[in-house]
């Protein structure tokens, strides 16, 4: 992530640049909820710093990351097997918080219809490769992705 910036700012901007992101306001002006094909993988509050993100996870790395990381806990307010709360302390290694919304957008996209996941297709896919993918860049398995 670039130096210069919060922390915060970076991860929006990596969530705004996955091809099909939409940042929407559906909680107010305090959330900003990222979606790809209306569905979201990324909540970040917009209130005082540090702040946080809320990614989706599958369930069994969500608790290696939980017992791994202080600043990763159950998803706030969200189904917490498959979601985590990702304090922006610093704690979480820029590299690692990237590939966690890499991960969480690869969950949601698998999820789609083929036709949906064709339509992201027109966009530069993140990690180079063209096609559908069955690892997403971090190089963790997204099920369900043909």
């Amino acid at each position: 992530m670039v130096a210069g910036n919060s922390q915060r700012d970076q991860v929006i901007a990596a969530c705004g640049a996955k091809p099909g992101s939409a940042e929407d306001y559906p909680f107010g002006d305090e959330v900003a909820v990222f979606k790809v094909a209306g569905r979201m993988f990324a909540l970040v509050p917009l209130g005082q710093p540090p702040g946080s993100v809320s990614l989706k996870c599958d369930p069994h790395l969500a608790a290696g990351l939980r017992a791994r990381y202080a600043a990763v806990t159950p998803g706030y307010h969200l189904n917490k097997r498959h979601w985590n709360t990702v304090a922006l302390d610093g704690s979480v290694p820029d590299a690692e918080l990237l590939e966690l919304i890499d991960h969480s957008y690869e969950l949601v996209v698998a999820r789609l219809t083929k036709d949906a996941r064709n339509g992201l297709a027109t966009a530069p896919p993140h990690d180079g490769l063209t096609g559908p993918r069955q690892l997403c860049q971090c190089g963790w398995p997204v099920p369900g992705l043909l």
